[in-house]
């Protein structure tokens, strides 16, 4: 490394923060500002529903233009690769058929059949700000504003809930798809049954998505949320195990270094003692993952949380990588002066980043979140101890059903997992990106575990394929037409498919 790199390696990693702070929050707030009024005037007018017919015929249009030319690329949705919440843009974009969908509104609300009919570019904030109100939500929530219903069902979406549930994929009840022919099929477990399984993580490689019915359930105005501190690795598995099988609506944990946790477990309820309600939601409130991390001093605690205020509890830190943004940003001070304007908006920081920064990422850097059996937690906590040792780490139970489709549970039946995400800057000694993400990687898939695609993925084509069953993936890609039209999932999500 020259003098002159370090010098600028130096600058950016350190002062980084004043771009974002003068440029990016600002514009990030605009955006935010400017989505939400469009979005409550099209609810509010009821428009969205008579367009979306339209909508969808001019999706199918592209499609039957695109075979009338000839085929001569595979088709991928225009959306531009900075604007998903993944670190990483597709390069297949850059040569892809591009089809324009522009498919971002809540269509319907039944009340009586407890589902709630959307667009795949509905996100998640965007949702619980519509149907909080109104006394409903979705059983599961991902907790990131700018996670879509599109990316979390052709991709996978996971939260506290997730041990009742299971994944998004599991609450949804029927998908619309516009295939590689350009007709227009709604399936369901009763209904083109094996499309609608093959579908869940299939990354848009079987048709473009145009709607999704999901369920929805009454919600609560609060989430009861109780903090324990645990202090040692057989006392967090233990209760974390036994809070999986137990009646709680949520539960998490967040892990601060290789033997302290705290575990939270959080209930609906309809109102709350005055003195113990925290929004933690609010600008000028410590990060969450700061308060949490308070109660391994201050021992056991409990509180109550508005409920769009928990359902978003990791927004304003992005997890916790805003202190590699911003370090100053849980000072009170810039809380209570710049704290309304945070979180900056993932895209932009992906758009705006440079080359050398991108570079720094890459080297010094690890965003992964890998599912394991729950039995296999305390070893697989060993590994990336030794592999990554990044704190804190989240731990988010889920059950997985035994469904047709990609993921299969190792035992064969329904069984608990558990999602460990790791994102941040690794302090183990030897880190290399791609050397122990490759060890990361092996370790889970020997142990029936599965990897998260929006991260980069280094597995080849046949550890992939043993990852993930693709017998039903495959029947479906012959059936419907789907080898010249879409790539292979694996073309979409590998490392080098990725810049």
């Amino acid at each position: 490394m020259t003098a002159s790199s370090g010098v600028l390696q130096h600058v950016i990693i350190n002062y980084r923060w004043v771009f974002v702070c003068f440029f990016l929050l600002p514009v990030s707030v605009l955006y935010d500002a400017w989505m939400y009024a469009r979005n409550w005037i099209i609810f509010r007018l009821s428009s969205a529903p008579k367009n979306h017919d339209s909508k969808v015929r001019h999706i199918r249009m592209q499609v039957k233009r695109w075979r009338a030319q000839g085929m001569e690329v595979p088709m991928c949705t225009a959306r531009p690769g900075w604007q998903t919440i993944s670190f990483r843009q597709p390069k297949y974009k850059k040569t892809f058929c591009k089809i324009d969908i522009n498919l971002v509104d809540i269509l319907d609300i039944d009340m009586q059949r407890q589902v709630v009919r959307l667009e795949p570019m509905v996100t998640m904030g965007q949702l619980t700000a519509t149907l909080n109100p109104l006394g409903w939500t979705l059983p599961i929530i991902p907790e990131m504003d700018d996670l879509t219903v599109g990316g979390l069902v052709m991709g996978t979406g996971v939260e506290s809930s997730s041990h009742r549930y299971g994944l998004l994929q599991h609450i949804c009840l029927s998908l619309e798809m516009v295939l590689s022919n350009g007709s227009v099929i709604t399936c369901s477990k009763d209904e083109n049954a094996d499309l609608f399984y093959a579908a869940f993580w299939s990354y848009g490689t079987l048709g473009f998505l145009t709607a999704v019915e999901v369920r929805i359930v009454p919600a609560q105005p609060f989430v009861r949320l109780r903090y324990r501190p645990t202090t040692s690795r057989a006392e967090l598995t233990a209760l974390l195990s036994r809070e999986c099988g137990g009646q709680h609506q949520f539960v998490e944990t967040l892990l601060f270094d290789r033997d302290r946790a705290v575990v939270m477990t959080g209930d609906f309820v309809s109102s709350a003692e005055p003195d113990k309600v925290n929004a933690i939601g609010m600008w000028y409130k410590p990060w969450f993952f700061k308060h949490v991390e308070g109660f391994l001093e201050r021992g056991q605690g409990c509180e109550y949380v508005p409920l769009r205020d928990y359902y978003h509890r990791h927004t304003r830190s992005i997890f916790w990588e805003i202190q590699d943004i911003i370090p100053f940003g849980n000072n009170a001070a810039f809380r209570w002066i710049c704290g309304w304007m945070v979180p900056p908006k993932v895209s932009l920081l992906k758009l705006t980043q440079g080359q050398t920064i991108k570079e720094l990422y890459e080297k010094n850097h690890f965003i992964q979140d890998m599912l394991v059996p729950l039995d296999k937690l305390d070893k697989a906590l060993d590994v990336f101890h030794k592999e990554v040792k990044i704190y804190p780490m989240w731990l988010c139970p889920f059950v997985l059903p035994a469904h047709p489709g990609f993921l299969q549970p190792a035992s064969g039946q329904r069984q608990m997992y558990i999602d460990i995400g790791a994102y941040g800057v690794p302090q183990a000694r030897d880190f290399d990106a791609h050397k122990t993400s490759r060890r990361v990687e092996k370790f889970v898939m020997d142990i029936g575990g599965f990897q998260m695609m929006y991260a980069d993925s280094f597995l080849t084509r046949e550890e992939y394929r043993k990852m993930f069953d693709h017998r039903l993936y495959d029947k479906v890609r012959r059936e419907y037409d789907c080898l010249r039209a879409f790539p292979e999932v694996y073309d979409k999500v590998n490392r080098a498919a990725r810049d």
